[in-house]
């Protein structure tokens, strides 16, 4: 893990056609310094399930390293490669090397790891630029015809009879039993005030946890997909939030359970009127399960009955039909330009049945012709919290939300000393990690999809259901920072929970879904943190503004202990990214390897220092460095 090792990404840098048709070929590069030994390279391809190999050419050359290619045809619709690399023996060069995603090894290796090049339809051109900013509707903002009368900011009175009204400033419920039936009542009118707030920080994507009717704040217990929840508003108000959004450049993402409903909902309501009908067949019933009449639900969770797609129904009523839940919603003047998709791991799964691929492919291909009646591009989004690998080719999802290869790792990295957070379902507390360990894990799970989809998958410090950020770091907003610059630095789409911004604090769940404070901003500091807005604000305009960041590869050139170093690579754009979660001593990176790093500038934090042959990164305390710079450009040979 340093600049003197051979590298390839799947970027543009190194992949010549991002989106390749069947049957394309591709030029694919390999970077090699001289120092690294190789006098030969050849790409290992499997069409067809057998290897081969092409032959590479050098194409590019200078005194630091070489540069080697090879065509590659897309003849199947992934295509996994690896490069193998020969040197001198007689000279001290390795003979037998190779490359895959997890780096360069003396050894044989599984397929696993293989770069990949996939040739399904592209994603949304927009989509690699995006700022995601998520909202929990319920608690982001009210607007004044549901503010009670003569008690602004009082509890709603207007409230179905489920709910337990709360005032905005009220603190949260945090039990398990009546948590959930605790609303402060947010609106979609509220959300649409509040857009100038998601322009300022620069985000592009507004997405919405659920706004279905339902028994709950979090909505994900849908009681119908055909309408809005009448607390936040209605359907008129969804579309004149997407119209708003769309005037100051936002788009809008919402939000789906494809896996299950509430149990209040009408298809489930009729299923259980009766067991010979036609909805009857609509859900998994286990006839080894004596609860519940032997419906199946998420997680034993008997309000969320899970949809069964072995009947072609269900899939005809969430994505099949243009009156589905996932057409209906979509497009231009229908109030949502993408979704995300809850549980999408689970969707279509339960014992010796797994049609979740089926699945993904269907609502993928709802989503593409919408686009295509459209003329607009529509991104999907799944949530996935541990290994994706076999989800996430391509030809579904067009990525997922990323937290067992960003989430999870950052968290021992940035986590607070004094606080150990439990993560999604785990036993056991996060432990603090060497930046070593976060890197080879970030770099691992990066390795087993196409980088495609790395590119176009949500990176998130934290959501609605986890931490927040300024609890899991602590009350130093330096250290926030350095959590948002790793955020905002990293291939992906970042997403910004509502409030981590402005320093919102709250441990798990509930504890984080507190109201988002704006009567707080020029009169509470402790509820609303400047500083940390302004980092944010200045992370995500430095993100959006410079290619190597929203767009470039990833090449990591230290990672110790409490400092990581990596580049972000783009056609004619270098960022170094430096961050120390505290002091350390200096790292010394070869001047060498960084060909024109001395020309460029500090966009964020203090310059380097150039000492002789090296750059020398030092930080006496929690630190960020953003350097970027224009490198040379390598002549290719023809």
């Amino acid at each position: 893990m340093d600049l003197l090792t051979p590298h390839h990404d799947g970027s543009p840098l190194y992949v010549s056609a991002q989106h390749p048709r069947p049957g394309q070929t591709v030029q694919v590069r390999v970077r090699v310094p001289h120092a690294a030994g190789v006098s030969a390279v050849h790409v290992r391809v499997v069409p067809d399930g057998e290897q081969e190999f092409v032959a590479a050419r050098e194409v590019a050359r200078d005194e630091r390293e070489a540069w080697w290619q090879a065509e590659v045809r897309c003849h199947n619709p992934v295509t996994g490669y690896r490069f193998l690399l020969s040197g001198d023996e007689q000279a001290g060069a390795p003979a037998y090397r190779w490359l895959n995603g997890t780096g360069v090894h003396p050894r044989d290796v599984p397929d696993a790891a293989d770069f990949r090049i996939v040739t399904f339809p592209a994603p949304p051109a927009w989509a690699p630029g995006s700022v995601v900013y998520q909202v929990f509707p319920d608690r982001f903002a009210r607007h004044p015809e549901v503010e009670p009368v003569g008690d602004p900011g009082g509890p709603r009175t207007d409230l179905p009879g489920w709910a337990v009204p709360a005032a905005w400033d009220d603190p949260v419920d945090i039990h398990r039993d009546t948590g959930p039936r605790q609303v402060f009542g947010g609106t979609l009118e509220g959300i649409r005030e509040h857009l100038d707030h998601l322009v300022d920080l620069g985000a592009t994507v507004l997405y919405l946890t659920p706004f279905f009717p339902a028994r709950s704040n979090h909505r994900y217990d849908a009681s119908t997909f055909d309408e809005v929840d009448p607390v936040l508003g209605d359907a008129a108000a969804l579309v004149r939030l997407q119209e708003e959004a769309h005037q100051r450049g936002l788009r809008v993402m919402g939000d789906v359970t494809t896996n299950h409903t509430g149990d209040s909902h009408e298809w489930f309501r009729a299923a259980v009127a009766d067991l010979e009908g036609e909805h009857a067949g609509w859900y998994v019933r286990d006839p080894e399960q004596e609860a519940d009449d032997g419906w199946v639900s998420w997680l034993g969770v008997g309000s969320l009955p899970k949809l069964d797609y072995t009947n072609p129904a269900v899939g005809a009523a969430v994505y099949g039909t243009p009156q589905s839940v996932i057409r209906r919603w979509l497009g231009p003047g229908k109030g949502l330009d993408a979704w995300r998709v809850d549980v999408a791991n689970m969707t279509g799964r339960f014992k010796d049945v797994d049609v979740a691929h089926d699945v993904a492919r269907g609502v993928r291909r709802a989503v593409d012709e919408v686009a295509a009646a459209t003329g607009e591009e529509h991104l999907l989004i799944a949530e996935h919290t541990h290994d994706h690998s076999s989800d996430a080719l391509g030809d579904g999802w067009h990525g997922v939300m990323n937290y067992s290869g960003f989430t999870r790792p950052a968290w021992t990295w940035l986590r607070h000393a004094g606080f150990s957070p439990k993560f999604l379902g785990s036993p056991l507390r996060v432990p603090r990690a060497d930046a070593r360990l976060v890197a080879e894990t970030m770099r691992e799970f990066a390795a087993i999809v196409p980088w495609r989809t790395v590119a176009h998958s949500l990176t998130l410090l934290g959501s609605h259901d986890t931490s927040r950020v300024r609890t899991l770091v602590g009350d130093d907003p330096v250290q926030g920072e350095v959590a948002a610059a790793l955020l905002l630095t990293m291939p992906g789409i970042p997403m910004v929970t509502y409030g981590d911004e402005v320093g919102m604090p709250g441990d798990f769940g509930e504890a984080g879904r507190r109201p988002m404070p704006w009567s707080a901003r020029d009169t509470d500091p402790s509820r609303w943190d400047e500083a940390t807005y302004a980092a944010y604000r200045a992370l995500v305009g430095v993100r959006r503004e410079h290619p190597a960041l929203h767009s470039g590869g990833m090449r990591w050139a230290h990672a110790e202990g409490d400092c990581m170093v990596f580049l972000r690579e783009a056609e004619g754009e270098t960022a170094l990214v430096h961050l120390a979660r505290q002091a350390h001593e200096p790292v010394r990176l070869p001047l060498s390897s960084l060909p024109g790093l001395a020309s460029g500038s500090a966009v964020i934090g203090p310059e380097p220092l150039v000492a002789g042959d090296a750059v020398v990164l030092d930080a006496s305390r929690p630190l960020v460095r953003v350097w970027l710079w224009q490198p040379p450009v390598p002549e290719w040979a023809t």
